[in-house]
């Protein structure tokens, strides 16, 4: 086999396909979590610490550049002067945000293996007994025993 017809073969795979269609949902997810952290949550956070913006929140490690004009509290254009910083603030968001996707991801979960139960045991309710396999033998010894009890005289 070729390997342009091995790599076909490869796409082809139902578990391929599927795990392409859960990272893109999962970027497009990731996206969401990020908008809603970014513009409800960490606003709401910094509010009741007495700030908007959590990305204001960093060290400085290294000088400012001597020509730099901007704010000195301005994280953004401090890093773009290649000031060497650490944004703990962006870190912190990245944590809730990691939080919420995770928190997200169990509650579905959850929600998932709950209706599994429920439809095993509506299925195991469902089925009748008779169903179930048997040994052959056993079958045949409980005809012969009934075929007894229908005989009269017996």
């Amino acid at each position: 086999m070729s390997l342009v017809g091995e790599f076909r073969k490869f796409i082809a795979r139902g578990n391929v396909l599927d795990l392409a269609v859960g990272v893109m949902i999962g970027a497009a997810f990731g996206k969401i979590v990020t908008s809603l952290t970014e513009n409800v949550i960490m606003p709401l956070i910094g509010w009741a610490f007495g700030s908007i913006d959590f990305s204001k929140y960093f060290w400085r490690l290294g000088p400012v550049p001597a020509d730099y004009k901007g704010s000195l509290t301005d994280y953004a254009a401090l890093k773009a002067a290649g000031v060497t910083m650490i944004g703990y603030g962006e870190f912190i968001t990245q944590i809730v945000n990691f939080l919420i996707i995770a928190f997200v991801l169990f509650m579905l979960v959850r929600s998932v293996n709950t209706m599994i139960e429920k439809v095993k045991r509506e299925q195991e309710a469902a089925a009748p007994a008779a169903d179930t396999p048997t040994d052959p033998q056993l079958d045949t010894l409980k005809a012969i025993l009934e075929e007894l009890r229908r005989k009269p005289g017996a």
